[in-house]
């Protein structure tokens, strides 16, 4: 049989459930490629010996199949905690942290029958699109090593593109899911708000911006790690009900409507190549029977961005208040962080309440745009993957950037209203670089947003094509 390491997780899944492969067998194959490849991209990280991940192999091979996630090696984005495994949110303040309990969408996969191998990389506390930290350093891109896997996720899609797990979870608040996505030729999938839900801990009826989803290198492994992560927690409110989403993957795209709305009408500037890369997409949807509609910009995207500041700085200096009140663990914050904390303590009640407004009148006009398209599509990213040694980019469209994350612009209005969506590759530019495009739907349409994905994938296979090297 071929490889282990080159099957998606679904062909693996069922390879496992017939015995025409061993969980031992997968196990010691994926170890393998992270032995050979890790060094280079250090995208996984705190894996756990060998002779133990080894031997829960072997007892997944003797017991009962638990779901679709079998005996299969799982490395969990390294702001989720799992039980028995050091989890540092990329934080020199918690170095050393093993937390006593998984998350609640950890303990979802467990259930699954995943096999915890270790955490992937990511910025500290998943501040920034690019995954470096002081405590393990920064993770590569598979495609050139020199560049930026991107973030937060990033640990996670370099793994993925590089075959050292079969599928991964993430998060996403300022496209950590799409960004790393697009940078590495993977899928990332930001579901509605409400899908999968977070811990019921903190705050937990305004934070509504961030959400957990999954990674992976075709949207039927996305459909189905998304339905074991989805569903609601009785501790937390505005959930939304799960269901198998791979149910309907197969179903005819045919007459699909998608609203391009390119760079927002030059508000969102995007490096060369970009965007005539997302074009020849949008071609290729054509092809497959979708109908492309150019779009205008439906809502001012300065507005947007003050809306997005506000209420970022807001529940970031609210989550983070305590660290920064501390002189000894404020030293040790990085300045990205200490600045978000900073503007939020600013903020009046008016403030907010003007930033909640601009993005009640956002949503509002995203809905009557789903009464004429079934989805939009922009561009993944603003940037080519940049430099692995850059904290961030820090010029915009020819301009000296005001915040670290203002070339991330372009996620903001998928997020800010809460809609589903998915990261799709759209190939390479002649920089020898990925690039993805993003297809977002309404919210709760996750299920045609991955149909429309699946059927992306099916005429295009970008993901097959490796890195340099494997």
């Amino acid at each position: 049989m071929t490889d282990p390491t080159q099957l998606d997780a679904d062909t693996l899944s069922r390879a496992l459930a017939d015995r025409r492969l061993s969980a031992e067998e997968v196990m010691a194959a994926h170890l393998d490629r992270i032995e050979a490849v890790n060094p280079h991209i250090n995208a996984i990280v705190s894996l756990r010996p060998r002779d133990e991940l080894l031997a829960e192999a072997r007892q997944a091979d003797q017991g009962p199949r638990k779901g679709c996630l079998h005996g299969m090696p799982v490395a969990v984005k390294d702001l989720a905690a799992v039980k028995g495994i050091r989890t540092t949110w990329g934080s020199p303040i918690f170095r050393d942290h093993v937390p006593p309990a998984d998350d609640v969408a950890v303990a979802r996969m467990r259930k699954a029958g995943a096999i915890f191998i270790g955490k992937t990389n990511t910025p500290e506390w998943g501040l920034g699109s690019h995954s470096f930290n002081e405590v393990f350093g920064a993770t590569r891109n598979p495609y050139d090593p020199d560049r930026s896997a991107g973030g937060s996720s990033g640990g996670a899609a370099a793994a993925l593109a590089a075959r050292m797990v079969p599928v991964a979870d993430g998060s996403d608040m300022m496209g950590s899911l799409r960004n790393p996505a697009g940078f590495c030729n993977v899928y990332g999938f930001r579901p509605s708000w409400g899908l999968v839900p977070g811990e019921p801990a903190g705050e937990s009826f305004m934070s509504s911006m961030a959400t957990l989803g999954p990674m992976a290198r075709s949207p039927r492994d996305l459909a189905h790690l998304l339905s074991i992560m989805a569903g609601p927690h009785p501790a937390l409110p505005f959930s939304r009900p799960g269901g198998d989403f791979a149910a309907t993957l197969d179903a005819p795209v045919t007459g699909t409507r998608i609203g391009w709305l390119g760079d927002w009408g030059g508000a969102y500037p995007c490096e060369d190549g970009i965007l005539p890369l997302c074009e020849t997409a949008l071609a290729k949807l054509r092809e497959i029977g979708c109908e492309i509609v150019p779009l205008a910009p439906p809502f001012p995207a300065e507005k947007l961005w003050q809306s997005w500041m506000t209420l970022r700085a807001f529940l970031n200096a609210g989550a983070k208040r305590a660290l920064y009140e501390d002189p000894a663990k404020r030293a040790l914050l990085k300045p990205e962080a200490i600045w978000e904390i900073e503007q939020g303590l600013n903020l009046s009640a008016a403030e907010v309440y003007e930033a909640s407004a601009i993005r009640s009148q956002w949503y509002r006009r995203a809905a009557r745009i789903f009464e004429q398209v079934d989805a939009i599509a922009l561009p993944t990213a603003q940037f080519w993957p940049f430099p692995v040694e850059w904290r961030w980019p820090e010029t915009v469209g020819g301009k000296p950037a005001d915040t670290y994350h203002r070339w991330m612009e372009i996620v903001v209005p998928v997020s800010l209203a809460g809609l589903p969506c998915l990261s799709v590759p759209v190939g390479f530019g002649a920089n020898g670089l990925p690039m993805g495009m993003q297809l977002a739907g309404a919210a709760g349409s996750d299920a045609a947003i991955l149909r429309l994905g699946q059927a992306w994938h099916e005429a295009t296979g970008w993901t097959d094509h490796l890195p340099p090297g494997l």
